[in-house]
């Protein structure tokens, strides 16, 4: 096939997402770039066409075939009740990658401690199928209007309760709301058309750029670490390193000195290296890796 014959259109989520996906292709080694007001972003594969869409939007889009695959927030591809294939979650220790969550929140000091004290009362939110679908499941009854923004503030005047997203909470304690319940807990999704993937060719460019994406999420709080090690040491090496590494040992020119490298966590390199040091470990070298493909 040539470039020409096949194009993935790919939808790149606009918003809170979009610097964070971008990042991600590009540890992914894929130029992607958004310029100016241009819903078309440029990317360095002439078999993609990406289009910059917002999230709330992007699974309709997905289920209804305008795109092939998308990256959207599993809250989104819920709220629309979207008919899409869920391929993988992205969930990364990037800013806003991670988990985030919808809560239900009343004013401190309010009667309203659970769900069940908002019979026929009034909700706002942005995600109004999805607070519908969590009343429900508490038979509780009660008026829910779609809030276009500023949630947080409306309670206790313009409704009695809220259903909003919050990452660290900072928010609702600044508008001296409470948690009453966490209505979901959304990650960043990896979607596609049932039909696109139905499709040798676009199944085949989804997965070969999905290794790619998952590669870069794999790498991104690991590390390589590598050092020279005397033979008679090795044993006391290998106890100290993660049971769930698998060191490579290389012979060296001096044949009483090994080579070892294994991948690591990053937050565990600094605990590491001085009792690696102490086992008789030299030349001790920590080194970035991009991608990582299992």
């Amino acid at each position: 096939m040539t470039a020409t014959d096949n194009r993935l259109r790919l939808g790149i989520p606009k918003g809170s997402l979009q610097e964070t996906t971008q990042s991600l292709f590009q540890r992914a080694g894929y130029n992607l770039r958004v310029s100016g007001r241009s819903y078309y972003p440029d990317i360095d594969d002439p078999e993609i066409q990406c289009i910059l869409i917002r999230p709330q939007e992007m699974a309709r889009y997905v289920a209804q075939g305008i795109l092939d695959c998308a990256i959207t927030g599993l809250d989104w591809i819920l709220e629309t009740g979207a008919d899409v294939a869920e391929l993988a979650d992205l969930r990364a220790p990037w800013p806003n990658y991670g988990i985030v969550r919808w809560v239900m929140a009343a004013k401190e000091g309010s009667p309203f401690a659970t769900v069940a004290d908002l019979q026929g009362k009034r909700i706002a939110t942005e995600a109004v199928g999805m607070t519908k679908r969590f009343l429900a499941a508490h038979s509780v009854n009660a008026e829910v209007e779609f809030s276009w923004g500023a949630t947080e503030v409306k309670p206790p005047i313009l409704a009695d309760a809220i259903v909003d997203v919050s990452e660290t909470g900072s928010s609702l304690r600044a508008n001296q709301l409470k948690v009453m319940h966490v209505v979901l807990e959304s990650t960043p999704r990896f979607i596609a058309n049932h039909q696109a993937i139905s499709e040798a060719w676009k199944k085949g460019k989804i997965e070969r750029l999905l290794l790619m994406l998952k590669g870069a999420i794999a790498a991104a709080t690991r590390v390589l670490l590598s050092m020279n090690v005397p033979r008679a040491e090795v044993d006391a090496v290998l106890r100290i390193l993660p049971a769930l590494a698998t060191p490579t040992v290389a012979t060296l020119a001096n044949p009483d000195w090994v080579e070892i490298s294994t991948v690591v966590d990053e937050k565990r390199v600094r605990d590491l290296m001085p009792s690696l040091y102490a086992a008789g470990a030299r030349g001790i070298i920590e080194l970035p890796i991009n991608k990582i493909v299992d």
